[in-house]
């Protein structure tokens, strides 16, 4: 048992190699997007904000998109407050009081607080429904956006005539163990997510900055069929876009453009947040996202027993570590430049000390993602 965990190790860290140095590939090809003159009135943005308890972060929210150096007059923000039992609501009223352009709907006005699997994709129609604009823009209360992030989204959308844009998100830091860990497991998704586009697919995205027209929306008849989802409102609406509109799919890749967000205050929140990322994987009709996951999570369950096994015969841990020297030299050649892009180069350090927890992580998350529940703001989703 113990010498065939290490021969399928050894040939799926092969594919995972040639995978990885693949992604190296298309990342370095990618270009920062440069503005060009394009004639015409500015684009009209709908920014809608789905919130549930986020009392602590949506004033700095808001302050970040009422900051933006684009002009009032061409966006709308719509808040949807998701049964918040704080000041969320409080806070945005306050707002309210200064920006005509701020929306609020309250969620507990149209559907009942335990009706549903999938609030956030409840919370997306309700505000689409009654938005103004040409264009959807959907980010999270948590997040806070750059001074010329819709400016360069509108250039991006004059430039190049798509019907759907993603754009980067990046945690930030404090500096600890935990949001350190988390920071280098999302450089890799959103490194995955911009080589991916490089080469022509749009495998991946994220809802904290997305941006899509609001009549392609309902051209695709919205999130009917993915309703029962509780994850997924942003690359599961991809896809179905993607499929009626093949060559209009787009992606900014500006600095100016990178959204930040808080990591996951602890440990639970965390593993909470991953389970519920994993728990759609089964559920992607790109088979390739489906394998490319099922390699990572084959490759980091052999390399888990593999250590497990180590305990109980001697010397196992010398090859052991040597297949994560590998793994490790492997993943830094697509890491570094990501970082770079991102400007978390510094993080790198902590890479290799980082690997057992990383592969503990994932085999624990990928597994309850699959057959166990989850707690997500509050709520105990299956």
């Amino acid at each position: 048992m113990y010498t065939a965990i290490i021969i399928v190790t050894t040939l799926l860290l092969a594919v995972y190699a040639v995978l990885i140095l693949q992604y190296r590939s298309w990342f370095l090809r990618l270009r920062p997007f440069e503005p060009a003159p394009v004639p015409g009135a500015p684009t009209r943005f709908s920014i809608i904000i789905p919130a549930r308890n986020e009392e602590g972060q949506i004033g700095n929210c808001l302050a970040s998109i009422f900051g933006q150096s684009y002009p009032g007059t061409h966006f709308e923000v719509i808040i949807v407050n998701d049964h918040s039992t704080d000041r969320t609501e409080a806070v945005v009223k306050a707002w309210q009081a200064q920006h005509a352009n701020l929306c609020l709907i309250n969620m507990a006005d149209h559907v009942e607080p335990n009706a549903l699997n999938s609030y956030k994709k409840k919370a997306l129609e309700l505000a689409i429904a009654t938005s103004s604009g040409e264009w959807v823009v959907t980010t999270d209360a948590d997040c806070q956006a750059k001074p010329g992030w819709l400016s360069l989204l509108d250039a991006y959308i004059r430039q190049y005539q798509p019907v759907f844009v993603a754009a980067p998100v990046m945690f930030t830091t404090k500096g600890n163990f935990l949001d350190t860990f988390q920071l280098l497991d999302f450089i890799s998704l959103q490194g995955i997510t911009a080589a991916a586009v490089s080469a022509g697919f749009h495998t991946m995205c994220n809802g904290a900055n997305l941006a899509y027209r609001k009549d392609v929306f309902y051209a695709v008849d919205g999130f009917k069929g993915i309703d029962g989802l509780a994850s997924g409102d942003d690359m599961f609406l991809m896809h179905k876009i993607k499929q009626l509109y093949p060559n209009r799919m787009g992606y900014l890749f500006a600095q100016g453009a990178i959204m930040a967000t808080a990591p996951m205050a602890d440990w639970r929140s965390f593993i909470n947040q991953r389970i519920r990322w994993a728990s759609k994987a089964d559920a992607y009709q790109d088979r390739g996202i489906f394998r490319t996951l099922a390699l990572v999570y084959a490759l980091n369950a052999c390399l888990f027993l593999w250590l497990v096994g180590s305990l109980f015969f001697t010397g196992g841990w010398v090859p052991w570590l040597i297949f994560i020297a590998i793994k490790t030299l492997v993943e830094l050649s697509f890491m570094i430049p990501v970082s770079k892009f991102y400007g978390h180069l510094p993080a790198m350090y902590w890479f290799l000390p980082m690997q057992p927890f990383h592969i503990a992580y994932t085999v624990v998350a990928g597994w309850l993602g699959k057959f166990g529940s989850y707690q997500w703001k509050g709520r105990k989703v299956q």
